[in-house]
């Protein structure tokens, strides 16, 4: 062997012996060697997923095969992208290393009827970017396939435009850099990274809200970037509408080209993820084990794949086979661990009233007492982020108040939680009630 590539390519070899030729295709294929040193082998993979999986899955692997080759035991690393420049002494050409992966894109994307309107949305933004639907904004709960969206996005359009400069950023990240780019007195450069962008795109752009200099920074990109015809797309938990602390002027910005949500996936989608999700990894798994699955890991897709890596953990970990049996305790313990149970308004308004002192029908009356008020409120507050009811649902729990009654009582809850330690830990406790009785 004349070099640390022939020795990675042996280290291949001898895995072929333990793992399948579609899961050495799927998962080494964008490794490569930087070095070994310190007792130490060092590997470089630039996609997130597959170095996740092989330190999680195949890392023992590995190791045999080079105590095998070198009669000794070596420590595996595996670098990624901001790690090897760090390495080399040099910054990453890009935040986003999973633009140029084959991971996260259009064609790996599950559609259903819950994200059919986003996906269509998405690919349409991303063929024309700044011809339609800008901004595009999509919402949703966390783990129904937002952020592979954005990827998406990013991949197509510099498929079809390389020298596109594109930025990919979340939004508490964008604060952090704001922060940064002030005290260290670097605010152009902060402004020209950001302005000067051909494709924003902003994950989990709800927590800029209530920040009242991020604000005033994304109100100028926006403007910006939106004047000269460049794309934006961001995502949120929820519309523009139910972020309270957000700028009218931001609110109505995000609104003016096409918000699309995304829900959880029904049977059908879940189902074909799930095999989807299986063919990558290399695994064929029984139509009544994908079916046992997709019918009750409901949630997300987070959820539906954490449940799938955990099943295949156990068979490689245990020499379990994967059977209807092995599947009821893996699915059982993720339901467990995830806490799946989700309350009903009834429920809600019950411990609500019980810990007041408060009988029900005064509580969702029209009685304008300030202890009454505040209850009401934070069981208003409580069902929206505890179940999937609308803000005009929530409102005829309570006499057929209005949405907007139910915006302003968000608000005063997130408001009053933000300046009182005391109240934000009087919430949290109630929360953890109701779920406890579950």
């Amino acid at each position: 062997m004349n070099s640390l590539a022939d020795v990675w390519e042996v280290v291949l070899e001898r895995l072929r012996s333990d793992l399948s030729e579609v899961s050495i295709r799927s998962f080494f294929d964008e490794v490569s060697v930087v070095t070994m040193e310190d007792s130490a082998f060092v590997l470089h993979c630039n996609n997130p997923f597959k170095k996740s999986t092989i330190e999680a899955r195949f890392m023992n692997y590995i190791k045999e095969a080079l105590r095998e080759i070198f009669s000794s035991n070596l420590e595996v690393k595996i670098l990624d992208d901001e790690q090897l420049a760090a390495y080399h002494g040099v910054a990453p050409d890009h935040p986003g290393a999973l633009i140029d992966s084959d991971t996260f894109t259009f064609e790996t994307y599950v559609v259903g009827s819950s994200n059919k309107l986003a996906y269509a949305a998405a690919r349409a933004v991303a063929e024309h970017p700044g011809e339609n639907y800008n901004p595009l904004f999509i919402y949703g709960d966390s783990g129904l396939g937002k952020t592979h969206l954005l990827y998406a996005i990013a991949h197509q359009v510099k498929k079809n435009r390389s020298d596109s400069r594109i930025v990919y950023i979340k939004g508490d990240d964008f604060t952090n850099e704001l922060v940064a780019s002030i005290r260290e007195g670097k605010n152009f450069e902060f402004r020209e990274k950001y302005r000067q962008a051909s494709l924003l795109l902003v994950d989990d752009i709800q927590f800029i809200a209530g920040k009242q200099q991020t604000q005033e920074e994304f109100f100028h990109t926006f403007n910006t970037l939106y004047e000269s015809g460049k794309q934006i797309v961001l995502t949120s938990d929820r519309p523009p509408r139910e972020m309270t602390q957000l700028e009218d002027r931001l609110r109505t910005r995000f609104e003016w080209g096409l918000m699309v949500d995304v829900v959880p996936p029904d049977f059908e989608t879940r189902l074909a993820i799930l095999k989807n999700k299986a063919a990558l990894l290399g695994v064929t798994l029984p139509d009544d084990v994908s079916a046992n699955i997709a019918e009750n890991v409901t949630a997300n897709v987070r959820q539906l794949e954490g449940t799938l890596n955990k099943i295949l953990a156990v068979r490689d970990l245990l020499g379990t086979q994967v059977d209807e049996n092995s599947v009821d305790r893996v699915v059982r313990d993720m339901l467990k661990a995830d806490n799946e149970y989700v309350p009903k308004p009834h429920d809600i308004i019950d411990y609500i009233c019980k810990y007041y002192n408060v009988d029900e029908d005064t509580l969702r009356g029209q009685n304008r007492g300030r202890d009454i008020v505040n209850a009401r409120q934070i069981a208003m507050y409580l069902i929206r982020r505890m179940t999937n009811l609308s803000l005009n649902d929530i409102g005829k729990e309570f006499g057929h108040r209005d949405h907007t009654t139910v915006l302003h009582s968000l608000d005063k809850v997130e408001t009053q939680m933000r300046s009182d330690p005391a109240f934000a830990e009087v919430v949290k406790e109630i929360t953890t009630n109701i779920n406890a009785k579950h």
